[in-house]
């Protein structure tokens, strides 16, 4: 028969699928002579965390894993990495991803194996930097190829045998002056430059594949360089993550029809100043480790989310709807022993918690009104988001013992009112007007149930109402009319929990003006300032004015005025969250212009496909999540994996 002959793959990968279950089998002389330098030269790995980018079958991994703190493959093609799990168990974390960019956090790696990947690289000075990026200062990084001056002058290609025939893979030949060019320019110092030839080794490898006389013929020149290189960036000890200094060049929103094209600075987690750098001077914050490139996007205030549960976060919906009330729902759904509300409620609280943060952080969310108990051991340290804590309240008259006391002052009191549509919902309102009790510091959640003359009188009280319409729609067919909205003077929007609710703040605000007509200009405020004022927060958050708090976000700027961008936002536009100055989500394109500084401690998680970093103990949050609930984890029915804790 024939031999059957590839003579181009443009993608590697799919040269690599094809050869995935025979790899390891195969006759290969390069692997034994690099096999042979390598070991010699790789350093103790005793506490030391490993990346093998380009890690194929595990080869690596098989045979240094179990010496490192941490071991981790990237390898683009998800048949050889089924065979790296099949060879290495549990042991490894294994990653699917073609490189550069490596997605791996800034500053994670401590020895870096680079294996015969770089002449597949279109770009090597790309694949430097993500090196440089991943790797810590004074971090080690060991990059071996074929040696480009063998392979132009005898003609190799990189050729494997198939079933019956041969396939040839793709290659780019970089010259060594090249690649340490680009590992030069990176920031990486040289420490040995390896140019082995084939020894008696590599000869019995070419015996036993019948091919002695391809052996001869190498023999006089340099079969594989080896280059180890060390990271020479200067160590950065924080006790925490640094705030941002500055922002440059971004369209900043100062309302839902202003903005102008401004730096923006911060000091001490505060906005200091907006406007042009010629005003400042500023040169030497340009030059800051804390600088913040973000031409091409626009900053916009952080939301705030005026109403959530955010333990309830994981959770599916429960119920079917068409309920009369609020009560009616409670008892259908409440069956602490039954699916699936036994195996949440197994979740620890405080993880649970955290799985609520992230939901917000998500959407674009910098302040939460967590309508429950302020838990300070979670959300004083490090929570991804701001949490209210200056309130009183009650879960609603139905559930309260006795009667609702609400005291005059500056300190909201928050309680679920008038959700349904009953008679039984309507009297609630009458009852807390009766009692004495609707005072300017009331926020009512929901109130569904009010009427004109409710409005009325909730306007002349002074007090406020959250309303959150995809979970009414959901429980009880309706929400409010957006003329109704219009008539209320104190009106902020929130999410709910996903118990009842359809995703996250961005989709509240979405079906608040496609389904219902409520106008971009007043849903902007509802999510910005007005919760801010509602819920008496005093650091000004929801606005970007100097003196604020630096909360934040950044999306594409699509040239949109900023009511307009918000009210189309999903959470899939959402590439930076800064809280009080310090970085709290990014994008991979942001990541890519991130300081170091900025980027340490950034984990990556991915959401239905999409991959974002951040500030989250993810590996504790999966790993609590999924001993009660399984994988894939869910949440806003939108698919979670850990992306550090296995193949994707």
């Amino acid at each position: 028969m024939a031999t059957r002959v590839v003579r181009e793959l443009t993608e590697p990968s799919q040269a690599y699928s094809l050869l995935a279950t025979t790899y390891d089998e195969l006759p290969n002389p390069m692997l034994s002579l690099e096999q042979r330098i390598l070991r010699g030269i790789l350093p103790d790995l005793r506490g030391k965390k490993l990346v093998d980018v380009g890690c194929g079958t595990g080869r690596w991994l098989r045979e240094l894993a179990s010496r490192a703190s941490s071991a981790t493959g990237v390898d683009a093609s998800p048949e050889m990495l089924r065979m790296a799990e099949r060879n290495i168990g549990s042991s490894c974390t294994l990653i699917q991803a073609s490189c550069p960019p490596i997605p791996l956090p800034t500053s994670s790696a401590d020895v870096v194996i680079c294996s015969f990947l770089s002449s597949y690289i279109a770009d090597v000075y790309a694949l430097a930097e993500e090196l440089r990026r991943i790797s810590r200062p004074g971090a080690e990084i060991f990059v071996s190829d074929l040696h480009p001056d063998t392979v132009a002058a005898k003609g190799w290609r990189r050729e494997f045998r198939v079933d019956n025939g041969r396939i040839e893979i793709a290659t780019k030949n970089w010259s060594l002056d090249l690649l340490l060019d680009a590992f030069s320019r990176a920031g990486f110092a040289v420490k040995a430059v390896v140019e082995p030839r084939f020894g008696d080794a590599e000869r019995e490898v070419f015996r036993r594949s019948d091919r002695e006389a391809a052996f001869e013929a190498a023999i006089d020149a340099p079969a594989i360089f080896v280059l180890h290189l060390v990271n020479e960036a200067k160590a950065i000890h924080l006790d925490e993550p640094l705030m941002i200094q500055r922002a440059l060049g971004a369209r900043i929103a100062l309302g839902p029809r202003d903005s102008i094209t401004a730096d923006l600075e911060v000091d001490n987690g505060r906005i200091e100043f907006i406007g042009s750098e010629r005003w400042r001077g500023g040169s030497e914050l340009r030059r800051s480790s804390a600088t913040l490139d973000l031409y091409g996007f626009m900053i916009m205030p952080g939301l705030v989310n005026a109403h959530d549960h955010l333990d309830f976060a994981l959770f599916p919906r429960l119920g079917h709807g068409d309920y009369a009330n609020y009560l009616q729902w409670a008892e259908d759904i409440y069956q602490p022993d039954s699916s699936p509300v036994k195996e949440h409620r197994l979740v620890p609280k405080d993880v649970r918690l955290w799985w609520g943060g992230l939901r917000n952080l998500l959407a674009g969310v910098t302040s939460v009104c967590h309508h429950n108990p302020y838990v300070p051991e979670v959300f004083d340290e490090g929570f991804p988001v701001r949490v209210l804590r200056d309130f009183r309240w009650t879960h609603s008259l139905g559930f309260s013992e006795g009667e609702v006391s609400v005291e005059s002052g500056d300190t909201p009191f928050i309680l679920h009112l008038g959700e349904g549509v009953d008679e039984t919902s309507a009297c609630e309102f009458t009852a807390l007007a009766k009692s004495g009790a609707l005072r300017d510091n009331v926020v009512i959640v929901h109130g569904l149930s009010l009427d004109e003359s409710a409005r009325t009188l909730l306007n002349k009280s002074g007090a406020s109402l959250v309303w959150c319409p995809t979970s009414n729609n959901f429980l009880f067919s309706k929400t409010h009319r957006d003329s109704d909205i219009a008539e209320l003077e104190r009106v902020a929007i929130g999410s709910d929990s996903s118990l009842t609710a359809n995703g996250d703040l961005l989709d509240e605000i979405r079906f608040a003006h496609s389904e219902i007509g409520v106008p971009a200009d007043a849903l902007y405020a509802q999510a910005t300032t007005s919760p801010g004022s509602i819920l008496r927060m005093h650091q000004g958050e929801g606005t970007l004015r100097p003196g604020a708090v630096a909360d934040f976000i950044a999306v594409q700027d699509s040239g949109a005025e900023p009511a307009d961008k918000l009210v189309n936002l999903t959470y899939r536009e959402i590439e930076l969250v800064v809280v009080g100055g310090i970085v709290q989500l990014a994008s991979s394109a942001i990541l890519n212009r991130l300081p170091e500084s900025l980027a340490a401690g950034l984990a990556p998680i991915e959401v239905a496909g999409l991959i974002r970093w951040v500030r989250a103990p993810l590996g504790s949050m999966f790993r609590s999540a999924e001993q009660s609930l399984g994988c894939p984890l869910t949440m806003n029915g939108r698919s979670l994996r850990h992306v550090a804790s296995g193949w994707l």
